[in-house]
């Protein structure tokens, strides 16, 4: 079984919630010769029995519902605090499931109309619905302006999905729209544009990476360029504290034998990350992590196990773009790289890009194209679910430490 998750964004673009995207079994038809509902089903009880935070961590799980699945006890399961049931367009409605929903509704479970295009006013589950979805592709939004007000009268909660720009999601944030989904946020806004702003601690980060990528570094000078920066010191110390108990850290050197230099070079990555996307969503340094994470669990379990740490580091500069607004190859400019960490990065190139393809793909539940990729390179599909799993859970230790 697969399950992978799309980020909803509130106003500020910290995220509300997840969308659960999910497949049964490895066959390339959407529900691998499951039904919808069988699909459905599995998930909930998957989530039931793992824990539906191991997915969506402190955050809503927001589930598609079909009729059949609404009229079984399954919802029950989950707990009405995460959960957002999603009734499908398409289901048909009559007095028993209206009665169905106002008991859900009733007992306190959050409802949301998937790609709602009914009337306002007539469609009877509007009374009964806390969030209304509206897909700004099938319904533009200065289509919906009418409907849109009503809602808002009525203290509805408006999400506009497919947000593809920053020009629509300001728009329909103008308009009363409170969450939204889409892939506004992971990429550039402006792209080209360099940023030619460099603080001491990115400095600080460069000359780091610098003596890293020299044969044979040196923890002296490497103590040296840390001890510039309290900052950085401080959240070295913290780091390595937490990983050795008792045992007395004398010195920053130290500090930095005790870490070791492969791990020293992905946390000084990963803050580098953190502190260039400080006006940008968290959610773009957790989707980096989670790619970085996975990047390598993929690498490990297939044909390109030695490419493991590079693997890593692609996942975690996968999104750099994003966060400094500039095309892929001016963000990477000051970066020093290896030529398959940097040929996938901007070129999609090499063996490394199949590794950036799978996760792209399971991020948007394009689950042939993962079977497909996933046989260049020797994993199977049914790992990577597991390994997406593994990622999450390491991003938000990750999180939890850096924020």
């Amino acid at each position: 079984m697969y399950i992978a998750r799309q980020p909803i964004f509130k106003t500020n673009k910290d995220v509300y919630g997840y969308e659960l995207l999910f497949r049964l079994e490895r066959d390339s038809s959407g529900f691998g010769g499951a039904t919808e509902t069988q699909a459905t089903a599995s998930i909930i009880t998957s989530l039931f029995e793992s824990g539906i935070e191991t997915i969506v961590e402190n955050k809503r799980a927001f589930i598609n519902f079909n009729r059949e699945l609404l009229e079984l006890d399954l919802v029950e399961l989950l707990d009405k605090n995460r959960l957002v049931i999603e009734v499908l367009e398409n289901v048909e409605l009559d007095p028993l499931l209206i009665e169905r929903i106002q008991c859900l509704s009733n007992n306190g479970y959050e409802i949301a109309l998937d790609d709602f295009v009914e009337s306002y006013e007539e469609y009877p589950l509007v009374k009964y619905a806390d969030i209304i979805k509206h897909d700004i592709i099938a319904t533009p939004l200065e289509t919906i302006e009418i409907s849109v007000e009503k809602a808002l009268k009525d203290r509805k909660i408006l999400l506009a999905e497919k947000i593809e720009t920053e020009e629509e999601f300001l728009k329909a944030k103008e308009m009363g729209f409170k969450l939204f989904q889409g892939y506004f946020f992971s990429k550039p806004s402006v792209v080209g544009q360099k940023n030619e702003t460099i603080t001491t601690t990115k400095i600080q980060y460069l000359r780091i990476l610098q003596e890293l990528d020299y044969e044979e570094p040196s923890y002296q000078k490497l103590a040296e360029i840390i001890e510039m920066d309290v900052n950085l010191a401080y959240r070295l110390l913290r780091v390595v504290s937490a990983r050795v108990g008792d045992d007395l850290i004398y010195s920053i050197k130290r500090a930095l034998t005790f870490m070791g230099l492969k791990e020293l070079e992905r946390w000084i990555k990963v803050l580098m990350i953190q502190e260039l996307g400080v006006n940008k969503p968290k959610e773009l340094v957790r989707i980096s992590l989670i790619r970085s994470k996975l990047s390598e669990l993929i690498a490990l379990s297939s044909n390109l196990k030695k490419s493991k740490h590079e693997a890593a580091i692609m996942g975690l500069f996968s999104t750099i773009d994003a966060i400094l607004d500039m095309d892929m190859e001016d963000a990477l400019k000051d970066i020093t790289l290896s030529p398959k960490v940097s040929n996938a990065l901007v070129l999609s190139q090499g063996e490394l890009s199949i590794i950036k393809k799978i996760i792209e793909a399971y991020e948007i539940g394009e689950w042939s194209e993962i079977d497909s990729l996933a046989k260049e390179i020797n994993i199977e599909q049914n790992a990577i679910y597991d390994h997406y799993l593994e990622s999450v859970k390491w991003s938000k230790e990750i999180m939890d430490m850096i924020y």
